[in-house]
């Protein structure tokens, strides 16, 4: 039975897939694909296979190969407005940058943070960062509790938290300690609202969470007036990492494919994925190619969308 490209649960989702769109498998071979991010250089995009410790890439041209090994156990990353490249380590549980030279294949990386107060950080899964040049990222224990993807460990720290780094001054401040795995994050358009996902259900089972909550930002460096913003249905599995686009879209991964909810909460369409899927990104001229981290997997379906993310 042929599968659907997309289901359409509201009317205003009518045309979110481009004229013609269809699911593409531009890559596989990973245990666990994660983290994608867009190369707007050279029209690549980079992701992590966390299990096998290595970073691939994909190029329109040259197909997909292995970018970069022995990462220690990288997972999500982001875009600098300078062009760096921001990654979560697990295995270094540490937020690392790598800086380019005269193209993507002169690289040098640099530890950004890696404790606080002097107690090492669980291992940072994903990261954004605001207009004005502050690292927000996510810091759950996943690659602490085993080898499997990092190295497991003591945790240091007392809870775990979103932290917001502020590369002008070197300060870490703890923004909420309210999830118990907090996990994916992106900013709303106007950077007014940041949504996190919890996805304490692995390892808690019913003691854990599967949903989005989405926080008030005040003054740019404050949260407040947390609530659920979404809830992944049971047997759909998690909300893992998800991006936002111009409208303020949520676009969520999940076990059965990439959700979409409006601002207000409704769950707009469902773009069906044959593999359990981990992030996405936009990339594309127009930032209008959904890629899509999935499982053994990466994808690409065209959308009627623009992603906000930069550069």
């Amino acid at each position: 039975m042929k599968q659907e490209v997309i289901e359409i649960y509201d009317e205003r989702a009518r045309d979110l897939l481009a004229p013609g769109a269809t699911l593409e498998q531009l890559a596989s071979g990973c245990i666990w694909s994660e983290g994608a991010v867009w190369m707007h250089e050279d029209g690549s995009v980079l992701w992590s296979d966390i299990p096998n410790n290595r970073m691939m890439r994909w190029h329109p041209e040259a197909g997909a190969s292995v970018w970069r090994d022995q990462v220690e156990y990288t997972n999500g990353h982001f875009r600098e407005a300078d062009g760096s490249l921001l990654h979560c380590s697990h295995g270094q549980r540490a937020l690392v940058r790598t800086r380019f030279g005269r193209d993507l294949s002169e690289t040098q990386d640099e530890i950004v943070v890696d404790n606080y107060h002097g107690r090492r950080l669980n291992s940072p899964n994903d990261v954004v960062v605001k207009r004005d040049g502050t690292i927000w990222f996510s810091d759950p224990p996943y690659g602490i509790l085993s080898d499997y993807e990092g190295h497991q460990a003591e945790q240091e720290l007392p809870g775990r938290y979103v932290f917001r780094f502020d590369p002008r001054d070197g300060t870490l401040d703890v923004m909420t300690d309210l999830l118990i795995c907090p996990n994916g994050l992106a900013f709303s358009p106007d950077e007014s609202l940041l949504y996190v996902s919890d996805t304490s259900m692995v390892p808690y089972e019913d003691k854990g969470f599967h949903n989005i909550r989405v926080f008030e930002v005040v003054n740019g460096r404050s949260l407040v007036r947390p609530r659920i913003f979404a809830t992944i249905a049971e047997g759909e599995g998690l909300a893992d990492g998800f991006r936002l686009d111009s409208r303020g879209w949520v676009f969520t991964s999940s076990a059965i494919g990439i959700q979409v909810f409006h601002p207000d909460g409704t769950k707009l369409a469902l773009i069906p994925v044959p593999e359990k899927v981990a992030n996405l990104t936009f990339g594309g001229v127009n930032r209008d190619e959904m890629f899509i981290a999935a499982s053994s997997s990466l994808y690409r379906i065209r959308v009627n969308a623009r992603g906000i993310q930069t550069p």
